[in-house]
């Protein structure tokens, strides 16, 4: 950490030319953009936008993850002071572009028109070249943002970080639900069930539809290096979308979320695996569930901050210079 910058950097987020470099503003203070990178709807020459989805009008239980995205751009602040660690001093804040696009707007008292607010969002963003990381919000996002990627790369492989599969069977395609979103993805054909996997599974499900499925109990007695030997195998090098629902850890790390479930990861494992699968050809992901209400400590919006800089580094990773 350099004192002599974080004497005088404030609201880098806005301030800001370059949105390259590490930050050293103090954690406590200034606009907290994620990572401190520069708020900006100009995505010229950007390789990354961060964009935030504050929607939880989908959920079984809890609600509150709608405060998600601010959640956890303020536990961001911590991270941008270093390159992350264990990415061999892979920098990807000094080396690419990435920027703050900020969040959806969309009417909330208007809950149907939110899926195809949200695809054209992410598809326009998709279109000037930069992929994304959404910062949620519940895991009914994740449906709309597959749509628009599909639409850029065909079916996608997705590797889904859970305790619940979300494969409900729900044919009615308007209804709005974060526990059917990945069946609905199936039937829509935007997922390509052969190079997809979930991680972390630990609640029944009559029909996976195909996905293969590695549970919690796998994980613990497997360990984070056959995860992810099964992961490759299984995805190859086909474009991939990575979905973290923050309940695949386990309460103890993470009891900020709306459908807990015990026996889940442990941060340590989930961290492994992250950093591991590097090399996969992630074109985007997000980071969904965070409900910071029900976690006093902030440890919940903690772990997703470091997911989603894990998604950053995972979807900048083959682009580094070598």
């Amino acid at each position: 950490m350099s004192l002599e910058d974080a004497k005088r950097q404030i609201d880098r987020a806005f301030t800001t030319d370059d949105p390259r470099g590490l930050a050293f503003e103090n954690a406590f203070a200034g606009a907290t953009s994620f990572l401190r990178r520069k708020y900006t709807k100009d995505l010229t020459g950007v390789d990354l936008a961060i964009t935030g989805v504050p929607f939880d009008q989908a959920v079984t239980h809890r609600t509150g993850c709608r405060m998600g995205p601010r959640a956890i751009r303020e536990a961001s602040t911590l991270q941008p002071y270093d390159p992350p660690y264990g990415w061999d001093g892979f920098d990807p804040l000094s080396e690419f572009s990435i920027v703050d696009y900020g969040d959806l707007a969309f009417d909330y008292a208007h809950t149907p028109s939110f899926p195809g607010l949200l695809q054209a969002h992410i598809a326009g963003i998709l279109a000037q070249g930069p992929g994304t990381v959404s910062l949620g919000g519940d895991h009914f996002m994740t449906l709309p943002i597959l749509r628009a990627y599909a639409e850029k790369f065909g079916p996608m492989s997705v590797i889904q970080f859970d305790a619940h599969s979300d494969l409900w069977a729900d044919d009615d395609m308007d209804r709005i639900d974060h526990g059917t979103f990945m069946y609905k993805a199936v039937k829509a054909g935007l997922v390509d069930v052969t190079r997809s996997v979930q991680i972390g599974i630990r609640t029944e499900c009559d029909d996976y539809l195909g996905m293969p499925y590695i549970d919690a109990r796998t994980v613990h007695e497997k360990g984070a290096a056959y995860v992810v030997d099964s992961v490759k195998r299984i995805v190859g090098d086909h474009p991939t979308y990575v979905t973290f629902d923050i309940d695949a850890l386990d309460p103890a790390f993470a009891p900020g979320t709306g459908t807990p479930v015990w026996g889940g990861l442990a941060s340590w494992q989930a961290a492994a695996i992250l950093r591991d699968l590097a090399g996969v050809n992630v074109v985007g992901g997000d980071i969904v569930e965070v409900s910071p209400a029900y976690d006093t400590t902030g440890a919940t919006a903690i772990a997703g901050a470091h997911v989603a800089m894990e998604l950053c580094c995972l979807a900048l990773w083959n682009k580094r210079k070598v």
